[in-house]
């Protein structure tokens, strides 16, 4: 029974170790993982999570945005809620839409956005793309590698088509030079005979 309560107090101190100092966690059991709540804390980002968090709870606060693979590391999530947060549904949120959309559909359909001003109250997960204006301006360097690639394409293209053109019209006096020299050579052998 002491080593029982002695490894129950080890087992519940570095479970509040990993705890974030903003949230209230508590233990759903031995190896059944964690219930974080940062409800209502006025956090402004995600707080570092522990990997064997099963229920988050980051609703009520003032969270704009996720950064890209901030949520990553929580693959025993069984529940999470992140509702009633300010966000900018920019290019930036398309990490949280496509997190959630694979985690919790249910939780990606009470989200609504609060700014820019064309999204404001639209549920995330009817943005398209067309209605997060920034990502249209922000090209992914592949799709530059293309457009150069395909710039060098044409003016290679245009470059052979010339070269070709003046080629064939080259020929075409070298051609005519040809037969003007045997019409000429043959007039000066019909001449001297």
């Amino acid at each position: 029974t002491v080593v029982g309560f002695a490894i129950s107090l080890l087992f519940h101190m570095t479970q509040t170790e990993v705890c974030p100092p903003s949230c209230n966690c508590k233990s759903l059991g031995e190896m059944k993982g964690l219930h974080i709540d940062c409800s209502s804390r006025q956090l402004t980002e995600v707080p570092a999570l522990p990997v064997n968090t099963k229920r988050l709870y980051l609703q009520n606060n003032s969270l704009t945005s996720v950064p890209a693979g901030a949520l990553d590391s929580l693959r025993s999530l069984e529940e999470v809620k992140i509702f009633d947060n300010p966000w900018n549904c920019d290019c930036h949120i398309l990490y949280l839409k496509l997190w959630l959309e694979d985690v919790s559909a249910p939780s990606l359909a009470n989200i609504r956005c609060a700014t820019p001003a064309p999204v404001r109250m639209k549920p995330l997960r009817q943005l398209t793309g067309n209605e997060l204006g920034i990502c249209k301006r922000l090209l992914p360097i592949k799709c530059l590698e293309f457009f150069w690639r395909d710039l060098i394409l044409i003016a290679g293209a245009i470059i052979a088509l010339i070269l070709i053109a003046w080629a064939l019209k080259f020929s075409k006096k070298l051609v005519c030079q040809i037969n003007l020299s045997q019409c000429d050579s043959r007039e000066w052998l019909l001449g001297r005979h």
